[in-house]
């Protein structure tokens, strides 16, 4: 039974070989989220079908629909969106790949390079190293890893 709701969920392409055949699925971009428009009754009604486990409340809708809007302009355009790690400067990270695995610091940018900074709290001193945000999870500074 059709619902009339607006919604908008950003797909995009996985392609894959496996014993010399090449597969390509379409996925959702951001796995577990459908953004949808509405009101009260379209809430409950899309509650009712029973294939939503969560809603979030959205205080500023201006500001989603403006940065859901770039993504629908890059994928209208036909780029190649792929999902990323959302990292936020100031956070601290752990490297979970490479020769500095199990680093931790903070993460910077400077000058368009991502960098991890080890400190040295006591003493006040710190330096930096570039890292690929692809190396890096957010961690809560001095948590163990499981």
């Amino acid at each position: 039974m059709a619902k009339n709701v607006s919604y908008f969920l950003p797909m995009t392409w996985k392609v894959s070989r496996r014993s010399h055949r090449t597969l390509k699925s379409l996925l959702p971009l951001f796995t577990g989220y459908l953004f949808f428009c509405g009101g009260e009754h379209d809430r409950v009604e899309l509650l009712k079908t029973n294939r939503v486990a969560n809603l979030l409340e959205v205080n500023d809708q201006d500001t989603l629909v403006r940065e859901l809007a770039r993504f629908e302009q890059a994928l209208r355009a036909g780029a190649p969106l792929v999902p990323h790690k959302y990292i936020q400067k100031g956070q601290w990270c752990r490297v979970i790949a490479g020769p500095l695995l199990g680093l931790e610091g903070i993460v910077i940018e400077s000058r368009g390079d991502t960098r991890l900074v080890l400190q040295i709290d006591m003493l006040g001193q710190a330096a930096s190293v570039e890292i690929d945000v692809d190396m890096i999870e957010p961690v809560q500074k001095g948590e163990q890893k499981a």
